[in-house]
């Protein structure tokens, strides 16, 4: 059973929310645009707000869900913890799209938003912050996964999650090296600049 589960977290972290939206709406792969991504940034900069909106509780619930579920049907922990990383995982290489997915952060928050509640606020506060400051939503992401952990052993202090934080971090970061190389060479887009 728990393998099974296992599975359709991964799975269920795979729905390729912007991506769908962005292939009905315009009958192409968002990929081939923008920074190739599925996420809403890039569905916000290449389709508007109207459209970006979706993705984000959708994404967000790609975490929520399975973590919910395993802590509700299994007295394991570790497990849900495993669950969380496989969602996070899903959406970063998603099988129903030959593994080219999102960045992985709103499902992710989805994730420890049941697993670290105060310090899933305290990350979305710095998340929110660093872009206002700088308009970079991909500063944003990493200094917010960046600083979890922290939050986490100030809050909870439990160290099986502080480890799969760093865990989700290194993905996080792996999947953002396309921005860290735009923004050192001054092509990485702030908020709100439309993508070519």
């Amino acid at each position: 059973m728990k393998i099974l589960f296992a599975i359709l977290s991964y799975l269920f972290g795979s729905f390729p929310t912007g991506y769908l939206i962005f292939r009905i709406s315009e009958k192409k792969d968002i990929r081939d645009f923008g920074s190739k991504s599925i996420g809403a940034t890039n569905v916000l900069r290449l389709k508007g707000l109207k459209y970006a909106l979706p993705v984000v509780p959708i994404d967000l619930f790609k975490g929520f869900l399975p973590v919910f579920l395993a802590l509700k049907l299994f007295p394991d922990k570790r497990f849900a913890l495993l669950c969380a990383f496989l969602a996070v995982l899903g959406h970063c290489f998603p099988v129903y799209i030959k593994f080219r997915g999102g960045k992985g952060v709103a499902t992710a928050m989805g994730a420890f938003s049941i697993l670290a509640f105060h310090s899933f606020l305290l990350s979305l506060a710095t998340f929110l912050l660093v872009i206002i400051i700088t308009r970079y939503v991909f500063l944003g992401s990493l200094v917010a996964t960046l600083s979890l952990p922290l939050y986490i052993y100030l809050f909870k202090g439990d160290i099986e999650i502080i480890y799969l934080s760093f865990a989700v971090f290194l993905i996080i970061f792996i999947r953002h090296l396309g921005n860290i190389n735009r923004f050192i060479h001054g092509k990485e887009r702030r908020l709100g600049e439309k993508a070519k």
